[in-house]
């Protein structure tokens, strides 16, 4: 069977890869796609990655297999707007896959199309020994999308008057860059490819797991979270109702940020007490990629066609 992945935007997906090794794994043939115009004309199995998807793959391939997957719902601005549109004009596939039961809500969907709900996972090279963090160089590490630090510059001000050093993994945009450009105490990467990034984590003693309180992102799995976990990293997380469910439902601890943004309250909070606190970091092994992908049901489905599929 040949499974054509389709993804057109610009979001990291690092589950594309694990779903390419997963079908692979399995003796079938995965591709992935970044425009129209690679897809082959006699394609069975069309698993988009939403995104708007086009009307036109659906009236190209007709009688193909077609897969809408849902690994976020719409980020801001007008997330809610967003949303809507793709609820209204999205065509419909034969399956849906959903990160999570808040997603399949927010999203609308209400006819008849199976579906299955798909967390994220953790590729497997991010466990590691932790004997190989004895000697960390860096007090805090942040990992993910940087745009989003717009949101929380009094955190790195407080940070850099304590003189704690943080590692940023990933490229900084310029209006970013200038907002911390008196920062002496950061070090920044740039692009990292992602088999190198657990190395770059283990560089420091805790994850900033550094979420804006809107919707998406406090109902969704922060990936930079459980990659933290999986190095063994201490997490300091910003206080949101995914994380503190996470926390529980894996007997983990975390170290929460206060809410109030007021400069003594902070610096109290990342002073020394907080290299004393009890952290405990959740075992995540349940998260790999190859257990995550082999539990879904979509596998089955995609049996009834492998008979028919060239």
């Amino acid at each position: 069977m040949k499974i054509h992945f389709v993804h057109f935007g610009d979001a990291y997906l690092p589950e594309l890869q694990a779903y390419a090794t997963h079908v692979q794994s399995l003796g079938d043939q995965a591709y992935i796609h970044r425009n129209l115009s690679s897809l082959p004309s006699d394609a069975a199995v069309l698993w988009c990655m939403c995104g708007q998807v086009s009307n036109e793959l659906t009236l190209r391939y007709p009688t193909a297999f077609h897969i809408h997957e849902y690994a976020s719902a719409s980020v801001p601005p007008l997330a809610w707007i967003k949303d809507q549109v793709k609820r209204w004009r999205q065509p419909i596939p034969n399956y849906r896959i959903f990160q999570n039961a808040w997603v399949r809500q927010r999203l609308g969907f209400t006819d008849e199309v199976p579906f299955e709900y798909r967390d994220m996972g953790i590729a497997p090279y991010f466990f590691c020994d932790p004997e190989s963090q004895t000697n960390p160089e860096f007090d805090f590490v942040y990992l993910g999308e940087m745009r989003r630090l717009q949101h929380f510059v009094p955190i790195f001000d407080t940070l850099a008057f304590l003189r704690r050093t943080v590692l940023l993994v990933g490229q900084i945009p310029e209006n970013i860059r200038q907002l911390f450009r008196h920062h002496t105490n950061l070090t920044i990467t740039g692009n990292v490819p992602h088999p190198e990034v657990p190395a770059q984590l283990r560089r420091a003693r805790f994850g900033l797991n550094l979420v804006p309180l809107q919707s998406p992102y406090t109902e969704q799995t922060s990936t930079k979270l459980i990659e933290y976990c999986a190095a063994r990293l201490r997490v300091v997380s910003t206080d949101y109702s995914w994380v503190r469910l996470f926390e529980q439902e894996r007997g983990a601890q975390f170290a929460y940020i206060p809410h109030t943004m007021n400069s003594v309250i902070y610096r109290d909070f990342f002073g020394p007490q907080l290299d004393q606190q009890p952290l405990n970091t959740p075992t995540l092994h349940s998260l790999e990629w190859p257990n995550v992908l082999a539990k879904l049901r979509i596998w089955r489905n995609l049996d009834l066609k492998r008979e028919t599929c060239p």
